[in-house]
Order: structure tokens, then C-alpha cells, then sequence
């Protein structure tokens, strides 16, 4: 038998739906939310720890953070995840395992830069994209990033069907 649970290993009851916000210093493991389909923001660079929490708390999101002075807020323990301090695979590794989180939940739905829900089709206007099905292309209506089936898709899949081994075994 193991030990009490630490702080950052204990499981969550979630808020639903999963919506995220990671701090400043974890950008990337927000893009691999919006990968995974997971909205997910991001606060502007420089906000106040004060303002990052109140926009966690009226948009209804988990604030993922490795800041522990988050959680001596008011609010903290209700929409704080505290996360250890590994590196991003071990980041990622222990969200998935307290939240269940499903990486192939509706992969590359979102736009990974701006959130925004992708929509099918190049952007109008854009230069036409040569050999591409214009089934497999997707834009971002908000920052006009395109998004098309290519081997950096590939690869990324293959990494969140890693991350959803990482689920824990009961479910």
C-alpha cells in the first residue's frame, strides 16, 4: 500500500464542462489542450496573479498553474490545479491522471494558437493550397491560421494516443 496522496497527486472533482486556463508558464501545455479539443486560454503575458484566479473563476475554468500562491486565494482551492514542477511531459502525465483527461476527446478542433473553434475549408480568400483535399483543410475564423492532414498531424496524434495511456487504469 502507498502513501497519503500528495497535494499534487490527489484526483479532482472537475468542474464541467473541462474548460482550462493555463498561467504564463504553461503556454504549452495549452496548446496541447487545444490540440486534444479542450478549451483552453491562455492569460496575457504579465497579468497579475489576482486577475489570472478572477478570470478562472468567471469564465468557469480550471486555472492550471505550478504558482502555489494561487491557492492561498480566496478562491484558489475551488479552480486551481497546482501542478509539480517536471517538465512538461510530466506536467501533462499528471493532469491527464487527476482530471481522466481524453486526449483523443475531438482532436485538432480548435485552433492551437487563439482557441477558437476551426471550421472546415480554407480560410476565403486564401491562395489555393495545392494537392490537398479540401476535406482535410481547416481554418481559424478568428486569426486565420490554416490547417491541413500533413505528417506533423500524424505525429501529433501519435502523441496524444500516448497521453491517453496515461489514464488511470479504473475507468
Amino acid at each position: 500500500m502507498s502513501g497519503p496522496l500528495q497535494l499534487s497527486e490527489q484526483p479532482l472533482c472537475p468542474l464541467y464542462p473541462l474548460r482550462f486556463l493555463c498561467d504564463e508558464m504553461l503556454q504549452g501545455l495549452g496548446e496541447w489542450l487545444r490540440v486534444a479539443g479542450y478549451d483552453t486560454e491562455t492569460p496575457l503575458n504579465g497579468a497579475v496573479d489576482r486577475d489570472v484566479l478572477a478570470q478562472a473563476v468567471v469564465e468557469n475554468r480550471w486555472l492550471i498553474t505550478r504558482d502555489r500562491e494561487l491557492l492561498q486565494h480566496r478562491e484558489g482551492p475551488a479552480y486551481v490545479i497546482l501542478l509539480g514542477t517536471g517538465g512538461q511531459e510530466e506536467n501533462l502525465r499528471e493532469l491527464t491522471r487527476r482530471l481522466d483527461l481524453d486526449w483523443l476527446k475531438s482532436p485538432f478542433s480548435r485552433c492551437k494558437r487563439c482557441n477558437t473553434p476551426l471550421q472546415q475549408g480554407p480560410h476565403p480568400g486564401s491562395p489555393p493550397l495545392p494537392e490537398l483535399d479540401l476535406d482535410s483543410i481547416y481554418h481559424c475564423p478568428r486569426c486565420c491560421q490554416t490547417y491541413w492532414e500533413g505528417s506533423h498531424v500524424r505525429r501529433m496524434r501519435e502523441r496524444l494516443r500516448r497521453f491517453s495511456h496515461w489514464r488511470p487504469a479504473s475507468r
